[in-house]
């Protein structure tokens, strides 16, 4: 096996799963066992007025996300997934991860379209 570009990216994507699993997996602790709502549904730092309403969804992102991360380390460490297989899981969980909690983030914080009046 040649090391090229393709192999550094692929270690950096097995890498990177490990921090991004136990982030995801503490956040759902945080959240569900410690009931800190301080990183529920963040809109530019700031969390919504309502915080308590998202925590189970963002409990729930985080916690299937970092299930799937840390199986699919497993699954790489005890050779059980294919490259294909296992590159796709990852890639697909990075990316719904992402893409859900950009969403809950947005529901959270409503646009406000009326206007202020002085």
């Amino acid at each position: 096996m040649a090391f090229d570009i393709s192999v550094a990216l692929t270690w950096l994507l097995f890498l990177a799963l490990f921090p991004m699993a136990f982030i995801w997996l503490r956040r759902a602790w945080r959240i569900v066992m410690r009931r800190d709502y301080s990183e529920v549904a963040l809109k530019r730092g700031v969390p919504p007025p309502d915080p308590e309403k998202f925590a189970p969804f963002e409990a729930a992102i985080n916690l299937i996300a970092g299930i799937i991360a840390l199986a699919t380390i497993l699954g790489v460490a005890l050779a059980q997934l294919k490259y294909d297989v296992w590159t796709a899981i990852a890639g697909s969980t990075i990316w719904c991860k992402l893409f859900a909690s950009f969403i809950l983030s947005r529901h959270a914080h409503p646009i406000r379209l009326t206007r202020k009046k002085s």
